[in-house]
């Protein structure tokens, strides 16, 4: 699997836990979607991903986006 793959099966777990969280603990969960999504924006314009510096330090095979 690689490195974009591993991030976009993260952030889409992320979300989804999220809001379960949210449902069944607290509304202060969404909080960690909007991190997410921030994140993921940002990644779009700017290329940087910690997740994915993380993934290739541990030496995972890069994608086409990373």
């Amino acid at each position: 699997m690689t490195i974009d793959r591993i991030v976009l099966a993260f952030a889409g777990f992320m979300v989804l836990l999220s809001v379960v969280l949210t449902v069944y603990v607290s509304s202060n969960w969404l909080w960690l979607t909007a991190f997410v999504g921030a994140n993921l924006l940002q990644s779009a314009f700017t290329g940087f991903c910690p997740l994915a510096n993380i993934l290739k330090r541990l030496g995972r095979k890069p994608g086409a986006a990373f």
